[in-house]
């Protein structure tokens, strides 16, 4: 009931801001998404509302829809929702390219920079695998077993899970099984059998799904991070610590970058849709 509440309240709130306020009202999920976005939008014009995770974000859009708000748009990570064909049918509610924010910023040059600047030139060089694709293939057992637990209904944890635990730091190829111990670990989930949760990892693998739905970026960044501390880099933890590189990733993202999205393109549609609203400003 608090958390209706407290959807109400701010679709209020955002009603309330309309009568002094006549440009768009642009949702997004928490404070990384919003430090991201605000550079290509055109503050003069669209004001961001942080709605601390997805789910809120979406049903403050619907809350406001309901009364025939116009000029909201809410933007969204897309997680799962392409592979389970999940239909939202708002006009007003846009997904990231690829799973998240972060799959954004690591599938463009930005990784490259932030790779070269915090990598050793020589042991990249001797690392011979494609380090993106590295990061894919492995981020792809955390992110199927995420998804295993979500349709499953498992309520595993992910959140905290240490991944030096089943990660080699020379190839930075994952121990499947040493994952699911350390998940189940963090669940306390001791009555799930490895050897089923294997067999249901190894059954997802086969589907052969785009990696850049299945993989979430913060997953992708604690490998990068691993990484950078011994095979293709020599730092400290603390310099290349995964909150830190995140940020390294959105200072290298440019607005170039951004232009050659889908999202990009939908935000374009919306606006003409949705006139005299805007969202980007005319220059990107």
């Amino acid at each position: 009931m608090r958390d209706f509440l407290t959807v109400d309240r701010v679709a209020n709130q955002i009603r309330l801001r309309r009568s002094t306020y006549t440009g768009t009202f642009l949702l997004v999920e928490g404070s990384s998404d919003k430090t991201f976005y605000q550079r290509f939008v055109d503050q003069l014009v669209c004001e961001l509302v942080e709605t601390s995770g997805k789910q809120r974000a979406i049903d403050i859009l619907k809350n406001l829809e309901q009364s025939n708000f116009q000029g909201v748009l809410a933007i969204v990570d897309a997680d799962f929702d392409r592979l389970e064909t999940l239909l939202h049918t708002s006009h007003n509610l846009l997904c990231t390219d690829s799973h998240d924010l972060e799959t954004i910023l690591i599938n463009s040059p930005a990784f490259n920079k932030v790779v070269v600047e915090f990598g050793s030139e020589e042991k990249i060089a001797q690392f011979n695998p494609e380090i993106r694709l590295v990061l894919l293939e492995n981020g792809m057992s955390v992110g199927y077993l995420l998804w295993i637990s979500k349709c499953k209904g498992l309520n595993l944890t992910f959140d905290g899970i240490k991944f030096s635990k089943f990660i080699d730091e020379q190839t930075l190829q994952i121990d499947e099984l040493k994952l699911i111990q350390e998940v189940k670990n963090k669940s306390q989930a001791y009555s799930l059998r490895d050897e089923d949760l294997q067999q249901q990892l190894k059954s997802q693998k086969s589907n052969n799904y785009d990696p850049w739905q299945i993989c979430c970026g913060h997953d992708l960044v604690e490998i990068l991070s691993i990484g950078l501390r011994k095979v293709l880099g020599s730092n400290k933890a603390v310099d290349v610590e995964p909150n830190s590189l995140e940020r390294s990733l959105r200072l290298a993202y440019e607005e170039i970058y951004f232009r050659q999205t889908q999202l990009y393109l939908d935000i374009r549609i919306w606006e003409i849709n949705n006139q005299p609203f805007r969202v980007l400003r005319n220059d990107t």
